[in-house]
């Protein structure tokens, strides 16, 4: 299949930018898919197994779309997802869950962050692409029963508060290096995080960079207090 590539394309440092993000985008998804199928398997109702079955099943849907976008570009999109192997295996190595709740509440905080950084990226995004960013990001949000099965839990047994509190700042500070290491290692997709659609390539500003993690941090604590949850 023939893709329409924009304008935006001529520039290939642009081009190799969105091809890396796109690549990044399809790993988490289908490394989040993987992930969840394994969570459903803990919970401890039908229900409940039914809701996470359903989360993994829409990562499942935005990961086919980016690869999807990455086949009509013309691009192996396995290929291209490749480089970002080594640091999906081993943030998860890192936030392996010991119990259902702590599944629970990585799937929920991973899903707001995952929202939050498609809205931060498709300001800086051609056209087509940013489209298919905003239709990824409309997908997420199935983790919305997370948040009365944890407040459920704590007020059952209180002391499950501080556990899970740990564990999401645990998280959240996986993420964050992870996600620096992604800035220090990929020149290409860091220079397109920082310009626009109209200047693709523009020059690097990792105070952009640093702008935008410290927003993402900002709302991870917002979703914390919803749970119930110090940040």
């Amino acid at each position: 299949m023939t893709a329409a590539v924009p304008n935006a394309f001529d520039d290939p440092a642009y081009r190799q930018g969105v091809v890396e993000l796109l690549g990044l985008l399809a790993y988490g998804e289908i490394s989040a898919w993987e992930r969840l199928a394994e969570d459903a398997k803990m919970a401890p109702t039908l229900a409940q197994e039914a809701e996470v079955a359903a989360m993994a099943s829409a990562e499942w849907e935005h990961f086919a779309q980016l690869r999807d976008r990455l086949v009509a570009l013309g691009e192996d999109p396995y290929a291209a997802m490749l480089p970002f192997q080594p640091i999906f295996q081993r943030f998860h190595a890192r936030t392996q869950p010991q119990d259902f709740l702590e599944g629970l509440l990585k799937a929920y905080v991973g899903d707001g962050l995952a929202a939050d950084f498609y809205r931060e990226i498709a300001a800086f995004l051609d056209a087509e692409t940013r489209e298919l960013v905003l239709d990824t990001l409309s997908g997420t949000g199935h983790s919305e029963f997370v948040v009365d099965v944890i407040r459920d839990a704590i007020a059952e047994e209180p002391r499950v508060g501080g556990k899970l509190a740990l564990w999401g700042r645990r998280f959240m500070g996986e993420a964050l290096s992870q996600a620096q290491t992604v800035v220090a290692e990929r020149d290409a997709l860091t220079a397109v995080l920082v310009g626009n659609a109209d200047r693709p390539g523009a020059v690097m500003d990792l105070t952009v960079i640093g702008r935008m993690l410290t927003r993402l941090t900002e709302a991870h604590t917002e979703r914390m207090d919803k749970l119930g949850l110090a940040a």
